[in-house]
Formats: structure tokens, sequence, C-alpha cells
């Protein structure tokens, strides 16, 4: 289908970024007119058994489907460029803040092994998303992967979820940004919000300076990907600096003593405290979505993620050492715990260095989620799934402006309004329920190709994910449930371990990458898939009700206008380009 394709299958004329008509909007067959619509309608059930079951060709993510935003993406990035866009999206504020309440409620001292193990389990995610990002270099991420692996239907209430957890997240962020602001100027935290009594106590304090950072990252994120990316590793290195110099004043004040006792908590305390604390490394899937942008994507997009990952796991370790050798583990304030430390070893004026640092550092994660987001959503709209105007990519900036402004409007309204205690709330399972989905797609790539994978095999492939889903939600359950029990995990583990084995042992790999691969397949993608359904199960009800809630409105979505649209779309190719695979087809044997 063309650029900016009408679903008939035709190729039209490319049109303006800012065009905004009904052919924008709504150009399939099934919203030509209310006959056409309540026709669709009364297909919804055949419709939607042939989405779940059909999934895209690599080919056609790569060329048909990114041909829909009329222009191509500048490809100017490098793996210099994503290494400091991973950098500048993972070391935020959680660092200053969650470093604190961890070591002193959770695990103590031993707060830098948590890290180690938080780290670790990103690791293993970023080594499954690299993989897809170097053989599937497209705008969408883990979008396009689950598209290509899982489904349309698997993939829509994925990125739909995602694009949520962007915009939460991105609204928090600016939140706290004003906080942090207000305390580097020697002012309250709310000295800057509009507290408006008309409305209900959790939205009444209206935060202006939040809507004006994220104007602002807007206006950045839409300009130039290549002049975010200089922006972006110049503050990056100003904020390593910042990193550097806490670690060595804080160094100046340590005390070995403050070291003892190392684990006062146990080992439960320090894996308790990892899963809080994967939560600083979130952020590194926006790099994968510039991997359509990058000159050499089989080069550039492993040394970005992984080099970037690196960094980030030895800085936060640095830190947390310096924290917990500055002060006694139960002393270290829960708030602001590097700028009291300095407080109370004498050298209040760091504080202010301390806030700089983690208002730098928000910066940078507000700008490189901009620019995640974005395309994220531009590539849904690609497919139709949300109307194509998102897609359209400008001809002179190369970036998709239409989406980026919709995605940071979104987000400028949420921080304009709501607390940050209510955002803080919505952690991220959206996150977490997606590196999973990623890691099973992984083990689908390399075990099953249609034509080459017998029934016998795929249904060994089937049971071993079935058993290795069920023993690791098992395992999460037990940990939930059972303080000091060990039996369950006698059953568990070896249950997830068997599976693996009998995956690596006795299932032939289908697959092999062309370009860069995933080492350890399969116990790799299965010890990610154990870890983030473990880091799932540690989230609060809230959450999972959040998460319950929107996946039904998008649900609702979908069966109303997202299906019918990817169902046109998807036939108007079919008609021109050959048929698109089933999910049990596999991907043709490539």
């Amino acid at each position: 289908m063309g650029a900016g394709g009408d679903g008939s299958g035709e190729t039209v004329a490319k049109r303006r970024g800012c065009s905004c008509s009904k052919e924008d909007f709504l150009p399939e067959k099934s919203f030509e007119s209310w006959a056409s619509y309540g026709k669709a309608l009364r297909e919804t059930g055949m419709r939607l058994r042939d989405r779940v079951t059909a999934r895209s060709l690599e080919e056609t993510e790569l060329h048909e489907v990114r041909a829909r935003s009329g222009h191509e993406m500048k490809k100017n990035l490098s793996w210099w460029d994503l290494i400091w866009f991973g950098i500048g999206a993972v070391i935020g504020a959680g660092i200053f803040v969650l470093t604190g309440q961890e070591a002193n409620e959770v695990a103590g001292p031993a707060v830098v092994l948590s890290y180690v193990v938080s780290g670790i389990c990103a690791m293993l995610s970023v080594f499954c998303y690299t993989e897809f990002a170097v053989e599937i270099p497209v705008a969408g991420g883990s979008f396009a992967y689950l598209r290509v692996e899982l489904g349309d239907f698997m993939a829509f209430v994925a990125a739909g979820n995602i694009l949520l957890e962007y915009v939460i997240g991105g609204a928090a962020v600016a939140r706290s940004w004003t906080s942090y602001f207000a305390t580097l100027l020697n002012h309250a935290p709310n000295d800057f919000r509009i507290h408006a009594t008309a409305l209900a106590d959790d939205y009444n304090r209206l935060d202006p300076i939040a809507v004006v950072v994220i104007s602002v990252i807007c206006i950045a994120a839409v300009l130039s990907t290549k002049g975010t990316s200089r922006f972006n590793y110049i503050a990056s290195i100003i904020h390593l600096a910042v990193i550097l110099f806490i670690i060595i004043a804080g160094l100046t004040k340590a005390n070995a003593a403050n070291y003892t006792p190392f684990a006062p908590y146990g080992v439960r305390g320090i894996f308790s405290a990892s899963a809080v604390l994967f939560f600083a490394y979130i952020g590194f899937d926006a790099v994968s979505t510039m991997a359509e942008e990058t000159k050499n994507p089989a080069k550039d997009v492993p040394i970005g993620l992984v080099g970037s990952m690196a960094i980030v796991t030895l800085a936060y370790c640095a830190l947390a050492v310096t924290l917990c050798l500055m002060q006694p583990y139960n002393t270290i304030d829960v708030d602001a715990p590097f700028s009291v430390a300095f407080q109370v070893a004498g050298m209040d004026w760091a504080k202010y260095i301390v806030a700089f640092g983690a208002l730098k550092g928000m910066t940078t994660v507000l700008l490189v989620s901009a620019i995640g987001q974005a395309r994220y959503l531009t590539h849904i709209a690609r497919t139709h799934m949300v109307p194509p105007w998102l897609a359209q990519v400008h001809g002179k900036t190369g970036t998709p402006i239409n989406a980026t402004i919709v995605m940071l409007c979104a987000t400028a309204v949420i921080a304009f309004f709501t607390n940050l205690g209510i955002l803080s709330n919505l952690l991220s399972i959206s996150t977490l329920f997606i590196f999973m989905l990623v890691a099973v797609a992984l083990l689908v790539r390399r075990y099953y190709v249609a034509g080459e994978t017998s029934d016998s095999d795929r249904n060994k492939l089937v049971a071993c994910i079935v058993l290795i889903l069920a023993s690791s939600i098992a395992t999460a359950t037990y940990w939930g449930l059972s303080e000091k029990g060990w039996i369950g995990y006698v059953v568990t583990v070896p249950i997830w371990f068997l599976s693996t084995l009998f995956l690596w042992l006795a299932v032939p790999k289908a697959r092999e990458p062309r370009l860069w691969g995933a080492p350890m397949v399969p116990w790799l993608p299965s010890a990610s898939i154990a870890v983030n359904i473990f880091l799932l199960g540690s989230i609060d009800r809230d959450s999972f009700a959040r998460f319950g809630i929107w996946t039904a409105a998008l649900l609702i979505y979908y069966l109303f206008f997202g299906l019918h649209a990817s169902y046109d779309t998807a036939m108007a190719a079919e008609r021109t380009a050959g048929p698109t695979k089933r999910l049990e087809e596999g991907n043709g044997g490539r």
C-alpha cells in the first residue's frame, strides 16, 4: 500500500505532514459510509479471528508499512548517539530517590547488590530487544516485533499499554521537574504550582511549569532527531560529571563502619529492593525505536543498547556504595538521600549540585521518552490501528511531527492537573508485561518457521513456553504469599529449569539471526520471562486494576475502530503483495 494509502491498495501521492482531512483519519473502506460501517460491525467476529491469528512479515514492516509515512526518517544516528540516548533515557530522578528509600527500609548497604540484580535483569531484556532491533530496524519497537512473531492483536494490546506508560511516566517526571526546580531555588515543591480550590484534592495543584517544559521538549523533538541527539549527549556528559562529583566528594566523607551490617534485612531484602530498583533502569526500550534512523543497525544498535546499560549499571552501583559509606543505612533520608547526606557531612552547598543533576537527568528522560513514544505511535498508525494521520513524517525535518505533538499534548494535560502521588502509583506493569512478551517472541522467532518446523517440534515449543510461563507465575506468586517458605521453590524452579533444558536439547532451532543475535538462547529469553514475571508479582494492586481498565478500554476501541481499519489495510495489502501469514504458519521459512 502506498504512502498515505487509502485502503484500496493503490499508491497515492505523498501528502504534506500538516494535511488534515477525512482521508488522513478514516480512509478505509469500512468507514466510507454508515452502511459500510454497519457491515464491518456485523463481521467483527470473523475479522477478529483473522487478526488474532495473522502476523506480519519482516519485509512488510521494513518496506510497505514504513512507506506509509510518506517520507523516510533520516538515517543519521550512530552507536555513539544511541549510547547517549540510552544514558539519557534511563538515568533520571529515580537513582536520587529510590536508593535512599531501599537502603533505609529494605536492603541496607546491600542495596548495591540489589542494583546489580536489577541491572542483570534489565540486561536480559536489552539483549532480547537488541536482536529484534537489528533484524527489524523500524520505528515501531516492540509493537513491530510482536506483530511479526505473535500477531496483530497481541501487538496492539501491548503497544497501547506502553503508550499509556510513556504518557503517565512523562507526566510524573514533568511534575518532579517542577519540584526539583523549586528546590534548586530554595522554594517548597508546591510554591510554583497554582492551587485551584474548586478542583478535587488530587487534581488541584496546577503545574504550568511542567506544561512549559513538555512544550520545549516537544519543539526539540520535532525539529531534528540528530540535533536532539547532540543536545542529549552533551547534557548526559554533564550529568555523568555531576554523578562523578557526587561519588568523589562523597567518598571523601566515607566511613567503612557504616557498611556494617552489610545485609541487615537478609537475602529477601536484597531481592525485594531489586524489584523496586528495576524501575530505575526502564527507558532503554525507547532507544530500540530509533533503529530505523541508525546508519548501521547491525553495529550501532548492539553497541548503543548494551553499552549504555553497562555504563548505567556501573554508575548506579557506585552511587549506592557512596551513599551507604557516607551514612549508616538506617539514618539515610528516604526523600532526598544524597542532599541530606552531604548536609550531614557539612557540605550543604553540594545539595544544589545534586538537585541540578537530578533536574538535568529528568530533562533528558523527557526528551528521549518524547522521541520514543512518538515513533511507537507512528508505526502503530502505519498499520491503521490508529488514524494514519499520526504516521506522517515531515519531509523537511524527517521526524513524525503529528505523533510527537499528540503524545506530548496528552502528557502535558495529565501533568498539569494530576498529583504526583497518583502518577507514582501507576508503576510500570505495562513495561514489564511487554518485556516478557518480547522474550516469548524471541523464543518463537528462533524455534518456529513455517515449512521447516514439524508439527511435533511446534507442539514441544508450545508446551515448553507454557511451562516456562506457568512456573514463573507460580514462583512469583509463592514469593508474594510466603515470606519464609521454601518448599514451593523446590517445585517451581526445577519446572522452569527442566522446561528450558528440554527446549534447548530436544527442539531444533529453525532460524539463526542474520546479523546479530542474543546469546545463550533459550536460556537468556527464558530467564528474562521469569524475571519480568517475578517483578510483576511485586507491583501493587492499583497498578493491576489500572492495567485491566486500560486494556478493557483498548479492546473497546479496537473492536469498534482499530480492528476494522487494520483489517481493511491488511486485505488491501494482500491483494497487491500476497497473503499475510497466519500465526500458526510462521514467517515463510526465512
